[in-house]
């Protein structure tokens, strides 16, 4: 399924307002730049590193991680090159679905 990212010219800002989480997904953060692009920085505090995806169906999704990076954790938290899994927020599982599918696709088609 074809999606478009923050990444992408004319989408500046992917609105995915009123997403929450519906679940997770074990990955590397190298595999999601490959398959996503670079993150857009998280908030400072609790979130690292977040992408924002509208799939061709319509469906909306967040990838991004929660409390337990260097901005929350401090010395403790894991830098994102360490983080092993990662926050799926959506409207549905609908976004969960998509998020994984886009990245078997990724490595499909190496």
């Amino acid at each position: 399924m074809n999606y478009t990212t923050h990444n992408d010219a004319g989408y500046a800002e992917v609105m995915v307002s009123g997403t929450h989480l519906q679940g997770q997904l074990p990955c590397s953060y190298k595999t999601l730049v490959k398959a996503f692009g670079l993150p857009l920085d998280g908030d400072g505090y609790k979130v690292e590193a977040e992408w924002n995806i509208v799939f061709e169906d319509g469906t909306r999704a967040t990838v991004y991680n929660w409390k337990n990076g260097k901005n929350y954790m401090g010395e403790k938290g894991l830098a994102l090159d360490e983080i092993g899994f990662w926050n799926i927020g959506g409207f549905d599982k609908k976004a969960v679905e998509a998020v994984a599918g886009a990245i078997r696709n990724t490595y499909a088609t190496i």
